[in-house]
């Protein structure tokens, strides 16, 4: 369970899409919006990776400008082969 909360007591912001990369501004991590649990919101890394949790308040849509330098990073990183 997910602790003494009621759904209705709980973020009502609505939930990104699938996929929509997110800014978690506590961590300064761009990741994939992957769901939610509890009140968190799961997100991984570009490409993949671990996943983390963060608090929706603490989470916003990522502009055009951290989307490409998040898209570029996970490009170069592929062509050096540290992912696949």
């Amino acid at each position: 369970m997910c602790g003494e909360n009621s759904p209705s007591e709980q973020a009502s912001s609505p939930l990104p899409a699938l996929g929509t990369l997110l800014v978690d501004v506590v961590r300064e991590r761009v990741g994939e919006f992957r769901g939610e649990w509890c009140g968190q919101w799961a997100l991984r890394p570009l490409g993949g990776g671990t996943e983390w949790t963060a608090d929706p308040a603490e989470v916003q849509v990522a502009s055009p400008e951290q989307r490409i330098r998040a898209k570029t990073a996970y490009a170069n990183a592929r062509s050096r082969g540290e992912v696949l």
